[in-house]
C-alpha cells in the first residue's frame, strides 16, 4: 500500500534448542499505515519482543520479510540496515536506556548527530521535542536528576528525533507509576507527531484500548483482538 510505513509477510522465527527447533513466530502478517497506532498484546513468552526485534531490524527472521518504508530489511547489509533503522524507526523500551553522562538535550540530539545532522540543527530540534513532551525546563538535566517518568519522556523524544515513519515501543509504561504511565500514554495518544505510526507492545488493556487497532500474538500468529477483551 502507498501509505504503508512498515509491513511483514509470513514472518517466522525459530530458535535451536539442542536438536529441536523451537518455533516462536509461525507466519505473522502485518501492515502499518502512516500515523496509525497499533497495540500488540499477548501472554508472557508469546514472542512479542521477538516480533518487535524483527520489525526493527535488530534480528533476522528464519523466513518471511520485513519491509520498512518499502525496503526489505533482509536484503540489506548490516551497515545499511543500521543506517536505514536510524532514519526510519524509533525505539522505546520498558527501561529508558539513557546514557548517564549525557543531558536530556544531548540524548535526544544523538540520533540526529549519528545521522550526520549539524550540532546546532540537532539541538534545536531536540529542544523542540523536549518541549513537546513537557520537559523544556530539563534540557541540561542528566538521567540521575530526572524521575522515571521524565526519563521515559526523554526516551520518547529521542525515538522521534529523526522524524521516523514508525516508533516501536516495548512495554513503555511497564516500569512507571500510574501517574507517569498516564502522561506517557497521553503523549502517544493525543499529540500529532507528523504522521509517525506507533506499535505498542503492552500487557495493559487500558493502553491497548486507546490505540487505533488491537492485535493479539498467539501461537505464533497475529490476529485481531476481540473487543470484549480490550
Amino acid at each position: 500500500m502507498v501509505d504503508s510505513v512498515l509491513s511483514c509477510c509470513n514472518l517466522q522465527k525459530a530458535y535451536q534448542d539442542g536438536s529441536r527447533a523451537v518455533k516462536v513466530l509461525q507466519g505473522v502478517e502485518l501492515t502499518l499505515e502512516r500515523g496509525e497506532r497499533v497495540a500488540i498484546v499477548g501472554r508472557s513468552g508469546s514472542g512479542k519482543s521477538t516480533l518487535l526485534n524483527l520489525l526493527g531490524g535488530l534480528d533476522i527472521p528464519t523466513a518471511g520479510e520485513v519491509r520498512v518504508a518499502n525496503k526489505s530489511l533482509s536484503l540489506m547489509s548490516e551497515r545499511d540496515r543500521s543506517q536505514w533503522r536510524n532514519r526510519q524507526l524509533g525505539f522505546v523500551f520498558q527501561f529508558h536506556h539513557l546514557l548517564p553522562e549525557f543531558s536530556a538535550l544531548e540524548a535526544v540530539a544523538m540520533p540526529m548527530r549519528i545521522g550526520g545532522e549539524a550540532k546546532a540543527t540537532a539541538h534545536d530540534r531536540a529542544a523542540m521535542l523536549l518541549d513537546k513532551v513537557g520537559l523544556s525546563e530539563r534540557l541540561s538535566h542528566k538521567p540521575a536528576a530526572l524521575s522515571g517518568g521524565e526519563r521515559q519522556r526523554v526516551a520518547i523524544a529521542r525515538a522521534l528525533a529523526n522524524k521516523p515513519g514508525c516508533v516501536l515501543m516495548d512495554e513503555p509504561t511497564g516500569n512507571l507509576d500510574p501517574e507517569s504511565a498516564e502522561l506517557v500514554l497521553n503523549l502517544i495518544e493525543s499529540i500529532d507527531w507528523g504522521g509517525t505510526a506507533f506499535i505498542v507492545v503492552t500487557h495493559d488493556p487500558a493502553i491497548a484500548a486507546k490505540m487505533d487497532r488491537q492485535l493479539v500474538l498467539e501461537s505464533g500468529y497475529l490476529a485481531d483482538l476481540p473487543h470484549a477483551l480490550v
